[in-house]
């Protein structure tokens, strides 16, 4: 697959609603990407598809606060993009489309793919001052880089070089 991610960050980042420095905004997303990605080395997750879901899991939030159909909503602006800005086979756009969906309902997953975005998302709860928990994470891996607090200290104590922000 051949996927122009400078464009959609480009034009994703453009549309949010809630700006650039908002707590579910693009730095959050690039931190999504970076967890997810990481997380992908050992899960086996379809990297395409954990890219995506950093971009468009909250890109359609209307506020900060609650707001827990955002996911659905980041979903269907997936869906009007495919074709458009990127492609992808139907069956891992049915995992990108469940993965935004329920990614704020707090279920677990043992779907590799599903389950690497979902705790991307959830080691990245420190930017709001809540630290990541392993119950709360569906792989393995990242039930062990909880447990070490965060995916920084994980690197830290692992002596795992961070890793650099993947080229768009």
């Amino acid at each position: 697959m051949n996927i122009d991610w400078q464009s959609i960050w480009k034009h994703v980042s453009g549309e949010f609603a809630c700006g650039r420095d908002s707590v579910h905004g693009p730095e959050h997303w690039r931190r999504v990407e970076r967890n997810g990605l990481f997380l992908a080395t050992r899960t086996g997750a379809l990297q395409d598809v954990v890219r995506l879901f950093a971009i468009f899991h909250d890109s359609r939030r209307e506020h900060d606060g609650s707001d827990n159909t955002h996911g659905k909503r980041g979903a269907a602006y997936a869906a009007s993009l495919r074709g458009v800005l990127f492609d992808l086979p139907d069956a891992p756009f049915s995992l990108l489309q469940y993965a935004c969906t329920w990614h704020t309902h707090g279920q677990l997953s043992d779907e590799p793919t599903i389950a690497t975005c979902w705790d991307a998302d959830r080691l990245d709860l420190g930017r709001v001052g809540i630290q990541p928990q392993a119950d709360y994470m569906s792989t393995e891996f990242g039930r062990e880089i909880a447990a070490n607090g965060s995916v920084d200290t994980f690197f830290l104590r692992s002596g795992t070089p961070r890793t650099r922000r993947a080229r768009h």
